[in-house]
């Protein structure tokens, strides 16, 4: 078999077989297939497609590239949570010890933050002595304990993936549903979990900026899910506006623990007893979504969601009396608010640009080198459809540096629209996609 013929095939609009997948990742991974032919085969990917069995094909050649996390040991049915990212989104925060405190065995890797504001572990952290760097024998034997653990990725995870990715980072490949959905699936494949919820973000702040390509991603990978063996399901969920009103690690933290005492923003707690009504249900732990939101509720009014979470932290070193006395997380030096200077309804929301905001003040990383400052942040206090009056406080800017804090105050003014029309912000979830 050879690279060249491979190349050329898709070039004519082929469809590649198993092996002829498996032989490139292995190949490209190994080292023994150049960037210069991965590079060719990409881009004729990007032009030509692949078909519904390649793309499974290539997300279960990556998922194999590497360590097979095997989660046979933890009992029950174990399920999966991913989000394609966006700003505000501390989901994981607040649903994990909720399915937990249901019963839904949760042993989820995550990453650190690259970008506008950190990853679920970076936001963890925030607790004093949090730390995620356990063995996978620790991870299985938490879960079975406790119901709920989170570590980070390793390095052996879908290596293929992480090669891949970077080359298509620097050709201008990276769009392409195949690869993008493969790029995703291939890590949750390989992270061992017997279902799979995907939120897939859509919007100005979301990976995905148009709806119909949200859509699109979202089947790909439910196709590619299913296709493996896995039951998955994909929630499309706005991204037009931060979810939530806090953006910035510490901030974040604060505002799940509000929402598991049962306060909270009303979009946030609703995507979370949204995904978390269908991870209980793929659990097998409610035979409805209407019976798995009824049980989510219940944990988080009767304090045992709470309690889930100051016991995940705890066993992970963390201090849990922060949990129950959250003033006792990072607090920033400055905390100023950010007046309006129109009158109006507000009409759109530059999500992205908020993200931004978080990042000039220091809540997110430039580079991976980047040291995250975990006290920073915005706090909204208006969003889409809100009516403001001139001088009203549409946010709290929280900051360590006077310099930062002009800079991202000026930058989040010019991310507002308004409008002397009412408006009516579009709503959270899209749809669905099972």
């Amino acid at each position: 078999m050879r690279m060249y013929d491979i190349i050329m095939k898709k070039r004519n609009k082929g469809a590649l077989s198993k092996e002829e997948i498996d032989f490139l990742i292995e190949g490209y991974t190994k080292g023994e297939i150049p960037d210069y032919q991965m590079s060719a085969l990409t881009m004729a990917i990007f032009f030509n497609k692949m078909t519904a069995e390649e793309t499974l094909h290539l997300t279960m050649a990556m998922a194999n590239s590497g360590d097979m996390l095997d989660l046979s040991a933890i009992k029950g049915v174990k399920v999966d949570k991913h989000s394609t990212g966006g700003v505000g989104d501390k989901t994981s925060l607040a649903l994990i010890p909720m399915v937990a405190a249901v019963g839904v065995p949760t042993a989820k890797m995550s990453g650190r933050g690259l970008g506008h504001t950190g990853g679920t572990i970076d936001k963890l952290e925030s607790f004093t002595g949090f730390h995620t760097d356990i063995s996978t024998e620790h991870f299985v034997n938490q879960v079975n304990r406790i119901g709920i653990s989170i570590m980070g990725q390793t390095a052996d995870l879908a290596p293929a993936d992480k090669k891949l990715y970077a080359l298509r980072d620097v050709t201008a490949t990276v769009d392409n549903m195949s690869l993008i959905a493969s790029s995703i699936m291939s890590k949750k494949l390989a992270a061992g979990a017997d279902a799979i919820v995907l939120d897939v973000k859509t919007g100005s702040g979301a990976f995905m900026k148009k709806e119909e390509d949200s859509f699109a991603l979202a089947r790909e990978m439910v196709t590619i899910g299913n296709g493996a063996g896995r039951r998955t399901i994909a929630v499309i969920s706005d991204m037009d506006q931060p979810l939530g009103y806090a953006v910035g690690n510490a901030l974040e933290v604060k505002e799940a623990i509000d929402t598991l005492n049962g306060a909270g923003p009303a979009d946030f707690r609703e995507l979370c007893l949204t995904l978390g009504s269908y991870m209980v249900v793929a659990a097998g732990k409610a035979a409805n979504k209407e019976e798995a939101r009824e049980k989510l509720i219940e944990v988080i009014e009767n304090g045992k969601a709470l309690a889930k979470l100051a016991e995940f932290i705890e066993a992970q070193g963390g201090t849990k009396e922060e949990v129950y006395h959250p003033e006792l997380l990072p607090k920033a030096q400055y905390v100023q608010e950010i007046l309006s200077e129109e009158e109006g309804y507000i009409s759109a929301i530059v999500c992205d640009e908020i993200g931004i905001c978080s990042l000039i003040l220091g809540g997110g990383r430039e580079t991976k080198e980047s040291e995250i400052d975990l006290s920073v942040g915005l706090v909204l206090h208006k969003k889409k459809g809100d009516y403001v009056k001139k001088s009203e406080s549409l946010a709290t800017i929280h900051a360590n540096d006077l310099e930062k804090l002009e800079v991202a105050k000026k930058r989040f003014l010019a991310a507002y629209t308004f409008t002397t029309k009412e408006f009516e912000a579009e709503p959270l979830i899209r749809g669905i996609v099972e």
